[in-house]
């Protein structure tokens, strides 16, 4: 099972062990904090929905399964941004909040093999930057935090084959938007 050790966790916290929700904390407080600032890049308030997050699952009498923890945690950290998104802004809830929301992709995001030149990952982000938002999100999650589609899927609320759809697009488009740049290139030169 790919995530073997996540699972034993999971269910030894499930049945009341505390060490087994601090090791699940330890684990994935790095990747909630680098996900969540995509959406909302304030730190302190990630910190906060993170220990929240954490709060809440050990107040919680019956956690719910999940296909995957890491993907089980991404999702619960995202709502808890997007809550947070809806108090500052004052506004209602909308129903394409979700897709709406900023999702920012830097430099950072991309640990690209040393013979790669800094030009061409500034192009592949100037590439990703131009994606729609939920393109975006697809890309980071699948790439950057390694899911699977099926834990792409719990997290963003779509099927299965929309993940991969959607995956599939966003490569599509970057492709299209990279050699649009390298024509332009190639002319000017």
């Amino acid at each position: 099972m790919k995530h073997q050790p996540d699972i034993h966790y999971w269910q030894t916290f499930i049945q009341g062990d505390r060490e087994a929700l601090g090791w699940l904390f330890r684990q994935y407080y790095p990747d909630l904090f680098r996900y969540g600032h995509k959406i909302y890049p304030d730190p302190a308030v990630l910190e906060d929905c993170i220990q929240e997050l954490f709060i809440e699952l050990w107040q919680s009498k019956n956690p719910p399964p999940s296909i995957s923890v890491k993907a089980y945690l991404l999702k619960a950290m995202k709502y808890k941004l997007l809550k947070v998104l809806r108090k500052k802004s004052n506004t209602s809830l909308q129903a394409d909040l979700a897709e709406n929301s900023v999702f920012q992709i830097s430099h950072e995001d991309f640990i690209i093999g040393k013979q790669e030149s800094e030009e061409k990952t500034a192009k592949v982000v100037q590439a990703l930057n131009q994606l729609t938002n939920r393109q975006k999100e697809i890309v980071y999650l699948k790439f950057y935090q390694n899911l699977g589609y099926e834990e792409i899927s719990e997290i963003m609320n779509i099927n299965y084959q929309v993940a991969r759809n959607l995956l599939h697009q966003a490569v599509k488009a970057m492709k299209k938007i990279l050699l649009r740049h390298y024509s332009l290139l190639s002319f000017l030169i």
